[in-house]
């Protein structure tokens, strides 16, 4: 093909990142600055032009969804099959390499992969053989602490207790969660990643094998990374600089869940040689939803910076809208939507965005009352629906008898008489000697302790796992998850349930159909020594950890604002803007929060390509609470010229909330008239060093709120408090 048509579509910029020459690059891309379309480009360069062979690169993403998009879209460019390329999420890349590897990463090669849901189950049976209640230690709590490890890179035995005897039971727990998953062949989403990086940080053989087979390695969304995953990035490419990342220091939101935004500064002091392009043009949104979305972010401090544009003008102000309460704001956005779709306008097109769940529900209810269509995204994939969880639990079974999570989900389901008396001996014997409970069953089946009952159940659950194997052994899989579904009883358990039984027993024949779909030789585990169950068990297992995304029909898209991440829409309705909810109530006094949260907003804003609506209420009940809010101190940081405030009968140029701002200047914004901005480090003459989170009123009285580092918070007039900023 003419290499030319590779870059020929690309601006100066993006050509620049495509064409650049081999060595660590941070490509620093803004929201809707074709990121994607540089990866893409980028790689099919380097195959077409620097004949670099396909199988050679490394593409990593954080959704499945991304990789088919990524592989679908160089395969398109160059006319040719992208199947040796390895391109995936860390997760999906991470398994494949354990699945080659599995002995020498210590793991048995049936090994099963747990979802979320199935690491909870197994959290729970740990703490029930711990005989510790679960009411002062919630499994939740307990799931949350060991993810929250291995995203760091830490084993039990790595971690000091410094005596605290609260800390000593959480290692208990996680050494004893540890060995129970070790003996069951049981591998959780954040082990895919550690027992990786100590599969090539303890084989220097292997890591020179892959250090030659992975010439190039590109990293998407890098701002996302956590402690674990940048640890991979750079034992791949240790001594070497072939790492190309593509990310947004602007849009880094999932710090809660152990995303380190402080790894762009680290790939900066690893890789001194670096280079950083940064796309700034935009080819999604407005000028002016552009140059409030610049604003905002502008607050933040430590950014590389960059700033948005577009060619396509400025189009409309961005509207405000100042509710009564939570329902006359969903009122006003309902009726607003109603309206653009009856002059033309898709449901499918408009998204309303909030920053906690618990706000969907005025919402939904006014969607529901005005025969609205609406999706929640995010909702439960088809992979985690109980009847095919249960489904798949017998399929895990059948390929690995020692898989504890999945011999406990399905022992009494359908339900054939094992009590929880039969049950608490099987773990009391697995836990004593040190077996899975399958085990536990062989050793406790035709003993006199049990009762005829319970032993004719026990022995007839055990040969119809057997019999499912046998029967099976030499089936094609769909015809093994057919077996399954209707010699387990599931299927016509689900047909007698009264309640939702028919779409649960149609969800059953749904697995059989993708079973029968199921293509185990178009993917990149394929080449491997998997099993095609393995492989299908694992798939299903990845696929569950991400967000529903289905745009097939024409409905108004609900969701929180980090579900929102990578969509976009004509008309967003962004919702309940108040200090306190959005900002929310814990970033207030912690600098660190507040500035993601600001970046929060900074994605949703750039969601909107031609209309974006801004809403605040002056009073709102939430989680049983009536509040009376300020509006949001982003809000305070749009300038003035970009918004219109709505009213129901007429419009007005500007807000009420910026009555103190002067009106008459084109460069004023929701900000109070000061020297001083939010974010900014100062120093007071006998309180020390602190931050500004407020600034209230203008001129004489104008007061600011620091949260000083030694004394804590304080309200201070600026006209007596002589601050030196630092």
């Amino acid at each position: 093909m003419d290499v030319t048509s590779i870059i020929d579509p690309l601006n100066d910029a993006q050509r620049q990142a495509v064409t650049a020459p081999s060595q660590a690059t941070l490509v620093l891309a803004g929201a809707g600055s074709g990121k994607t379309r540089v990866l893409v480009h980028r790689m099919a360069w380097q195959i077409q032009v620097e004949n670099i062979p396909a199988h050679s690169l490394l593409a990593v993403t954080f959704t499945n969804k991304a990789a088919k998009e990524m592989r679908g879209r160089i395969e398109e460019l160059l006319k040719m099959s992208a199947h040796n390329l390895w391109i995936g999420t860390f997760h999906g890349l991470a398994h494949r390499l354990l699945r080659r590897h599995a002995r020498q990463a210590h793991l048995p090669e049936a090994f099963q992969v747990m979802d979320s849901a199935d690491q909870l189950r197994v959290i729970k049976r740990v703490l029930a053989g711990l005989n510790l209640d679960e009411s002062k230690w919630p499994p939740r709590q307990v799931q949350w602490y060991i993810n929250a490890q291995k995203d760091e890179g830490l084993r039990a035995r790595h971690i000091p207790d410094h005596g605290d005897p609260y800390h000593q039971q959480q290692l208990v727990i996680y050494r004893t969660y540890e060995a129970l998953c070790d003996r069951s062949g049981l591998v959780d989403f954040g082990e895919l990643l550690l027992r990786t990086h100590e599969l090539l940080r303890d084989n220097a053989d292997l890591l020179a094998f892959y250090h030659q087979r992975f010439l190039q390695v590109h990293v998407d969304e890098f701002q996302d990374t956590n402690a674990i995953q940048y640890a991979w990035l750079r034992l791949l490419t240790e001594g070497r600089d072939n790492l190309f990342l593509v990310g947004d220091d602007d849009q880094s939101i999932y710090g809660w869940r152990g995303a380190k935004i402080e790894n762009i500064s680290l790939f900066q002091q690893h890789y001194p040689n670096h280079q950083i392009i940064k796309l700034e043009q935009n080819y999604r949104s407005t000028g002016t939803i552009l140059k409030a979305a610049n604003k905002i972010i502008s607050f933040n401090s430590g950014r590389l910076g960059k700033n948005l544009w577009t060619n396509a003008g400025d189009g409309e102000l961005i509207s405000l809208y100042t509710a009564f309460n939570e329902q006359d704001e969903a009122h006003f956005v309902v009726d607003r939507i109603r309206s653009w779709v009856g002059e033309g306008g898709k449901f499918s097109e408009t998204a309303i965005l909030y920053r906690s769940n618990a706000q969907s529900r005025q919402f939904e209810e006014r969607l529901m009352s005005t025969a609205t269509p609406y999706r929640v995204y995010g909702g439960l994939r088809f992979f985690e629906r109980a009847e095919v969880k249960n489904a798949l639990a017998y399929l895990r079974l059948i390929a690995n008898r020692h898989d504890d999570a999945s011999f406990e989900r399905v022992i009494n389901t359908p339900t054939r008489g094992i009590g929880t008396k039969t049950l608490e001996d099987l773990r009391l014997i697995a836990q004593e000697r040190g077996l899975s409970l399958w085990n536990a069953m062989l050793a406790l089946v035709n003993q006199p302790t049990l009762t005829a009952r319970a032993n004719n159940a026990l022995a007839g659950f055990l040969a119809l796992v057997e019999q499912l194997a046998e029967q099976g052994r030499d089936e094609a899989l769909f015809e093994k998850v057919t077996r399954v579904v209707e010699k387990s009883g599931l299927l016509a358990w689900y047909e007698k349930d009264k309640d939702k039984g028919e779409e649960k027993a149609e969800n059953l024949k749904e697995l059989v159909n993708a079973a029968k779909l199921f293509d185990a030789a178009s993917l990149p585990d394929a080449e491997d020594n998997a099993s095609e169950l393995d492989l299908f068990l694992s798939h299903a297992a990845l696929e569950a950890g991400d967000l529903q995304g289905d745009d097939s029909d024409d409905c108004v898209q609900l969701m929180t604002l980090h579900s929102a991440k990578g969509l976009e829409f004509k008309r967003v309705f962004l919702v309940g803007l108040e200090d306190g909810l959005f900002p929310s109530q814990q970033s207030l006094d912690d600098l660190a929060r507040l500035e993601e949260e600001r970046r929060l907003c900074y994605v949703g804003i750039t969601r909107a390509m031609q209309h974006l609506y801004l809403t605040y209420s002056e009073s709102r009940r939430l989680y049983g609470r009536e509040s009376y809010p300020k509006p949001s101190r982003f809000l305070r940081e749009i300038p003035m010229e970009l918004v219109q405030e709505v009213r129901l009968r007429n419009t007005v140029s500007h807000p009420a909330i910026v009555a103190n701002s002067k009106a008459n200047s084109k460069s004023a914004s929701f900000m109070p008239n000061s020297p001083y901005s939010l974010g900014q480090r100062v120093r007071h003459n006998t309180f020390g060093e602190g931050v500004i989170l407020q600034l209230e009123g203008d001129g004489a009285q104008q007061r600011v709120q620091i949260n000083f580092r030694e004394v804590g918070m304080k309200w201070l007039m600026l006209s007596y408090a002589k601050l030196d900023a630092l």
